[in-house]
């Protein structure tokens, strides 16, 4: 692919920008922005933006392509995300509620075309609780528009190469949101010698005449200027054509049709003219430059600076573009100080995040703000911000000391304190909050991977863990399979960057081969050309080392460090938690398998499989088990499941699998089984109640009897391939009543019927009555191709696992009858 030429960039920026500006427009927003597929396929990268700076966005440039955030959503998905309100974002994506706790609306679109997902359109709005978001026809025409910028962008790859794919280090294009211009400006061109003047549209209209009629005399423009300025501007016109200089002056400019100066109304326009610099004596005869109608902005700024209040006015990203006298006095700043900086960062007594706070919830929400700062030593202002989607516009008074706390800092922080930035602030949150939902250790460096490598823009992570006093490898991703091979097995006293940093428990950031080789001149580099070393350290213990890799060389800026710093600590807990819970689970679940049958029993005349999938949810053991007996007359199918997830639970349940084999093995009938097994329960008094199903397959004459103890009942499915729920009669749970009468039902059974014994944790689904789960579980069993028992178990139980909702263990067992001789 050849390098794509400026031409080419240019098209593309406009295709986004015309799609973003009506997208914004048309939702009604005031706020958008594109966001467009990595080269890795591992992040979107923000291209362009309108109405909001990237600035705001925080760490929002970059958003890893598994991220629970709405444009990562529509990306994945392809499906249309619309958050009505702050409400609705909560519940939906806590994540970015976090991230960002203001009032808004949103909605993102995938942008794509031919089956194929370039990115992702977003618009925001301001939405108070309650409210009802985009109508149906405008979230279609969203849809529209990001549809059409897909197969545009498709287009121009085709066309010319031009790749669909975002670089990180591209800064994205920014736009304004749209709305009338603050400022009118007309161009002319004024031949002094002759009076023809030739005029825009725009500067006619600044004149009150219809472009189409203009006879291009500057008399006809001159005749709608106040009198007194006619004069005046014609002699400085002229000696700007003999000196050559800038003539700069105010007109008066009549706004009605009548003529004379009597009851006539004018407004004031800038004029601004300069003679070309050119030899021909004609062309300097010439009067070049614009008209501007500033809307009354002279007049307000005289007003403003007339109040005693402070008032300010901030540009979208919070830089000041106009403060008055009196703001600089009672901020007891020069007003020059003030100007294009951040009031956060221009005054040492704002600096606390708190008030870089208050802008950006002020321009995401859209919705009036105030507070209360101390300048030092004790003059109490009180702010008010009000935004519109071109900026902010400031209030500052002098108030009493505030009567609580809360409402602003009692000590305004120390001049000298470094204060944290909310990009910061966003990692840290996003990080955190991601691995609060991650448990095992697979998980934890998963989020890692996940997170990181966007945000920071690296091809290569890797995670080792200390286990007996050496390096191991726990994870790694990225296209080099052996980054940093050589550090596994390490011990941690060795002189390596990636033990270094975890003995001396300091961040090592490397961004050059050259400083590598320099400190560690034996260390292999591979295709790698930077390096981040995060020491990962827990309750003061060496935990392990993260690793970042990068293949360009990678400036780490004092941001970069502060916050991969600050993450390690997180990572650090998490994955400490995530070992403790992959031990402590392993020990758990060993225990339970070890009380379930190790194998089933081979017998001539049945085949069986059994399965056993623990909750994905929770770490604590269950109760379900199932198990096959050999009897004097055939063989006995047994499933139950003890209440609860815990330690009493398993042992309750070994204890009702010995006791079921006990009773079977003394010759009991059905019946008698499940009634002596409830009454060992009571015995036990554990407190916890068992369901249970038990089958005596009698091959002699093809019939099971079934007895049940509250279980749900078993599949039969027919050798014709047709699946029924059967239904026998049924007991109460063991463990309620000792004199609990459990019947016993006979069901003939056809060579080559398969029976299905389970537990509730196959067939339960969320929102959905527990019979509708056994159908669904029963027409799954029925249209569930199979070469072998063990294929249909298998296929059974990816049916329990694309449930939408599964909080039980599962215990199955299938047994297929198949008789070898005729019954004697």
């Amino acid at each position: 692919m050849g390098a794509v030429t400026v031409g080419e960039t240019a098209e593309r920026e406009a295709l986004l920008t015309v799609a973003l500006g009506k997208a914004v427009q048309g939702a009604g927003a005031y706020s958008g922005s594109v966001f467009l597929r990595s080269r890795d396929r591992r992040a979107l990268v923000l291209a362009a933006t309108c109405g909001m700076p990237p600035s705001l966005l925080g760490g929002w440039r970059l958003i890893p392509v598994s991220s629970p955030i709405p444009v990562a959503a529509a990306f994945s998905t392809g499906r249309t995300v619309h958050l009505a309100d702050a409400d609705e974002t909560v519940r939906r994506y806590p994540q970015l509620a976090v991230a960002l706790p203001y009032a808004f609306g949103s909605c993102s679109v995938p942008v794509g075309a031919g089956g194929e997902t370039f990115g992702a359109l977003a618009v925001v709005w301001a939405a108070p609780s309650g409210s009802a978001g985009l109508s149906k026809s405008r979230r279609r025409h969203l849809r529209a528009l990001a549809g059409r910028l897909g197969s545009s962008l498709a287009a121009l790859r085709a066309r010319t190469g031009d790749p669909v794919e975002c670089d990180p280090q591209t800064l994205p294009v920014e736009m304004p949101a749209p709305g009338a211009p603050a400022v009118r400006a007309g161009l002319f061109d004024w031949d002094l010698r002759t009076g023809a003047l030739l005029a825009d549209d725009e500067l006619c209209a600044l004149f009150g005449l219809d472009p189409r009629a203009f006879d291009g005399r500057a008399d006809t423009l001159a005749a709608r200027v106040h009198p007194g300025d006619r004069a005046a501007f014609r002699a400085a016109a002229r000696a700007a054509a003999a000196e050559g200089r800038l003539v700069s002056r105010s007109l008066r400019v009549r706004e009605d049709e009548g003529e004379g100066t009597g009851g006539e109304r004018y407004r004031t326009v800038d004029i601004w003219g300069r003679v070309p610099e050119v030899r021909d004596e004609r062309a300097r005869s010439h009067l070049v430059g614009v008209v501007i109608d500033p809307r009354a902005g002279r007049a307000a700024t005289a007003a403003v600076e007339r109040l005693r209040d402070g008032l300010f006015s901030l540009t979208p990203d919070g830089r000041v573009s106009y403060a008055n006298r009196s703001l600089a006095e009672l901020l007891d700043v020069r007003g020059e100080v003030l100007l294009g900086q951040c009031l956060w960062d221009a005054l040492p007594w704002l600096s606390d995040p708190a008030f870089e706070f208050r802008h950006r919830s002020v321009m995401i929400s859209q919705a009036p703000s105030s507070f209360v700062a101390c300048r030092p030593p004790d003059c109490w202002l009180a702010f008010s911000l009000h935004p519109d989607a071109d900026g902010v516009t400031g209030r500052v008074v002098a108030v009493g000391r505030p009567p609580s706390a809360e409402e602003a800092p009692a000590e305004p922080p120390p001049p000298a304190a470094a204060p944290a930035r909310l990009g910061v602030m966003y990692h840290v949150l996003q990080l955190g909050s991601a691995l609060t939902e991650a448990v095992t250790v697979r998980q934890v460096c998963q989020v890692v991977a996940d997170q990181l490598l966007p945000a920071f823009g690296g091809q290569q992570l890797a995670l080792y863990v200390v286990r007996d006093g050496t390096m191991h490898l726990s994870f790694h991703t990225g296209h080099h399979e052996s980054f940093l091979d050589w550090l596994e097995g390490m011990p941690l006293h060795a002189r390596l960057p990636g033990t270094e940093t975890l003995t001396s428990g300091i961040p090592l950031f490397i961004e050059t081969r050259r400083v590598l080789a320099e400190g560690y001149p034996d260390i292999p580099t591979g295709e790698v050309n930077s390096w981040a070393y995060l020491p990962l350290i827990a309750s003061g213990r060496p935990v392990g080392t993260c690793v970042l890799g990068f293949d360009e060389v990678h400036h780490f800026t004092t941001k970069d460090r502060g916050v991969l710093t600050a993450l390690a600590g997180l990572i650090a807990q998490a994955l400490e938690r995530a070992r403790l819970y992959d031990a402590e689970f392993a020990l758990a679940r060993g225990l339970q398998r070890g009380l379930l049958p190790h194998r089933l029993p081979e017998l001539p005349y049945v085949r069986t499989a059994a399965r056993y999938l623990p909750c994905t949810s929770g770490m604590d053991i269950g109760g379900d088990w199932y198990d096959v007996i050999p009897t004097a007359g055939g063989v006995a199918l047994v499933i139950g499941d003890v209440e609860g997830h815990s330690i009493a639970a398993a042992a309750t349940m070994a204890q009702l699998r010995s006791a079921v084999r006990a009773f079977v093995a003394v010759g009991h009938a059905p019946g008698e089984v499940l009634a002596g097994v409830n009454r060992t329960l009571l015995d036990l008094d554990s407190g916890l109640l068992a369901s249970c199903c038990y089958l005596a397959l009698d091959p002699g004459s093809h019939r099971v009897h079934a007895v049940r103890a509250g279980h749900p009942p078993p599949l039969l499915r027919h050798p014709d391939g047709t699946a029924e729920v059967l239904s026998p009669e049924t007991g109460p749970l063991l463990g309620v009543d000792p004199a609990g009468d459990y019947p016993q039902t006979a069901i003939d059974l056809a060579p080559g019927s398969i029976l299905a014994l389970y537990t509730d944790g196959l067939s339960e689904e969320r929102g959905t009555d527990i019979d509708v789960g056994i159908d669904r579980l029963r027409a799954a069993l029925a249209h569930a191709p199979a070469g072998s028992l063990d294929e249909l178990a298998d296929r059974l139980l990816q049916h329990a696992c694309h449930s939408s909702y599964r909080a039980d263990d599962i215990a199955l067992l299938l047994t297929e009858y198949r008789p070898v001789t005729p019954p004697h």
